[in-house]
């Protein structure tokens, strides 16, 4: 593979009120949203209004944020730990058990899978360097009847992060939408999901299953084998029911 064709991959640094909290190896695109997305996801912020600042660096890929003091310490104070999470660098995990999961009030639809594997195509077809390059990942929300955000990153965890933090930006909630991901559904991505609120996220490959366990704990639903084949369908209560493909 020549330089020509290589997936470009840059480190960008974030700190959080005057500390530093991450270091992303990433697609250098749409880098606003991944600061925004990453701090939503993380607990740092509900919603835009509670990101007081976010400045960019001149010299180098990296950003300073600031966010409530109340918000920042609770996140901080919470046991957590980096780890090397499964093809995708550093991220972030909560120890103990599955009852710090956050819980949906209401079980989710299983959505019209039909209709499903309609979305992923158009997110293809949407993804110039997903189909160029074969080395990105692509990420969505969509309330089930079209594409309301989407991201590409090198990796799958930041491509979720852009998109939502492209919504957040736009002064909008995730609550209750569907996520769609290019790659496998592992547990971090999906207590990414279930801290975004959301209600589904489907993927053409499939979850782990630790994604299974936190999904069922969060009360939301997850899709595999989402474009062809037959889907695989997770409910909230960690059955998986005969469905129509």
């Amino acid at each position: 593979m020549t330089r020509h064709d290589a997936v470009d991959e840059v480190p960008v640094w974030l700190e959080v009120n005057g500390e530093s909290a991450v270091t992303w190896m990433c697609t250098p695109d749409q880098l606003p949203q991944l600061v925004v997305g990453w701090l939503y996801g993380e607990g740092y912020i509900d919603g835009r209004a509670d990101l007081i600042s976010l400045r960019p660096c001149a010299k180098e890929p990296g950003f300073w944020a600031e966010v409530p003091a109340e918000r920042y310490q609770t996140v901080e104070g919470a046991e957590r730990r980096r780890v090397l999470a499964s093809g995708c660098g550093a991220v972030t995990t909560i120890l103990g058990s599955l009852s710090s999961v956050p819980r949906r009030a209401a079980p989710p639809a299983i959505p019209d899978l039909a209709q499903t594997r309609r979305l992923f195509k158009e997110l293809f077809a949407r993804g110039t360097r997903y189909n160029e390059t074969g080395g990105i990942h692509a990420a969505a929300l969509t309330d089930g009847t079209s594409l309301l955000s989407h991201a590409e990153d090198i990796g799958r965890h930041n491509a979720v992060d852009k998109a939502l933090g492209a919504m957040v930006m736009e002064g909008e909630r995730p609550d209750d939408l569907m996520l769609l991901v290019t790659g496998r559904i592992s547990g971090e991505l999906a207590f990414k999901a279930a801290r975004a609120r959301l209600a589904v996220v489907a993927t053409p490959s499939v979850p782990s299953s630790l994604a299974v366990d936190i999904a069922a704990a969060a009360g939301m639903a997850l899709i595999g084998r989402a474009v062809s084949g037959e889907p695989q369908v997770w409910l909230a209560d960690g059955e998986r029911p005969a469905v129509d493909g």
